[in-house]
């Protein structure tokens, strides 16, 4: 790996941070996968085309590393899940955060995965729309569509209306 390679990523930390807190909603959580997002990007350094995008690379790299978690979470603990409605009584508002940001990531909380993955990376991040295609591997009409959902869905939610829970996985047709 290049000496300039250290270099080039501390510059990007506070970005990776705050994609990781909003992926994980945890900080613990998110410091571990910055962590992790950083040695793999050492690890693998030599596949990053010099002069392309290098915080979308780190981003595309957090996903993955994020989406493989889930997946290894869901498989050890799928009979030990919690329902966010059954503790959200439970959470308090620290002194000094009002209960509307609270409320906010209570709900963003109850997006579909792909929903707020998507939505987190246009507004937070403040990427553009091939940008978040390139980093979560789906077309950008995709992109389109999981964000608008997204947001009606959030308005929705923010709003106190009723809202179908989001299934576990997307339905599939059936082709004969």
């Amino acid at each position: 790996m290049p000496s300039s390679a250290p270099n080039s990523l501390v510059g990007h930390i506070p970005d990776l941070r705050r994609y990781a807190r909003s992926l994980t909603g945890d900080s613990w959580a998110a410091d571990d996968l910055v962590q992790d997002t950083l040695e793999r990007a050492c690890q693998r350094w030599s596949l990053w085309a010099a002069g392309s995008d290098l915080r979308a690379w780190l981003f595309t790299l957090m996903h993955n590393l994020f989406i493989d978690g889930a997946r290894r979470a869901v498989r050890q603990q799928a009979s030990s899940r919690v329902d966010v409605d059954d503790v959200a009584h439970e959470l308090t508002a620290p002194d000094g955060i009002p209960d509307q940001a609270l409320d906010l990531q209570r709900c963003l909380l109850r997006l579909p995965a792909e929903q707020r993955e998507v939505l987190l990376l246009v507004t937070l991040q403040d990427l553009g729309y091939e940008e978040a295609a390139r980093i979560t591997g789906v077309p950008i009409g995709t992109v389109m569509s999981r964000l608008s959902r997204a947001r009606a869905r959030l308005r929705d939610l923010m709003d106190g209306k009723p809202v179908p829970a989001a299934p576990a996985a997307p339905a599939l047709r059936r082709l004969k």
